[in-house]
């Protein structure tokens, strides 16, 4: 007979620790989790509206997982003076536009900074 509460005592903890290990986890599948360190909440930057467009840049980013994830590098982009940046999480890219000379390395920067990894700057 005490084998049998032994038995039910280790079932009952490990269903206890399977209900919480799931139910942290939900948040995470929908994208809303912070799979890069964030709580999924970060305020998303409205981009800036530029008066004279002098070019348009294509980067490619490997790294970025969930919407925390385009919202912390679209609001890296957006926080350097003269872009306007839009981030497609499903095409792991920034749409940057810029309104001065920026020198690729300081948009490098501003994602790798971040612990994501550039892999082209293009002109678009």
């Amino acid at each position: 007979m005490s084998g049998t509460v032994s038995t039910i005592v280790i079932v009952v903890i490990l269903v206890v620790i399977l209900f919480f290990a799931v139910k942290n986890s939900i948040p995470h599948f929908r994208g809303e989790g912070g799979c890069c360190g964030g709580s999924g909440k970060e305020k998303l930057i409205k981009p800036k509206k530029l008066d004279n467009v002098t070019a348009t840049k294509i980067v490619k980013i490997e790294g970025m997982r969930c919407e925390n994830c385009h919202r912390r590098v679209q609001n890296a982009l957006n926080s350097i003076d003269g872009v306007n940046a839009k981030v497609n999480g499903e095409k792991a890219e920034a749409i940057v536009k810029l309104g001065r000379d920026i020198d690729d390395s300081e948009i490098k920067k501003a994602v790798t900074d971040l612990g994501y990894k550039v892999t082209s700057i293009s002109i678009s």
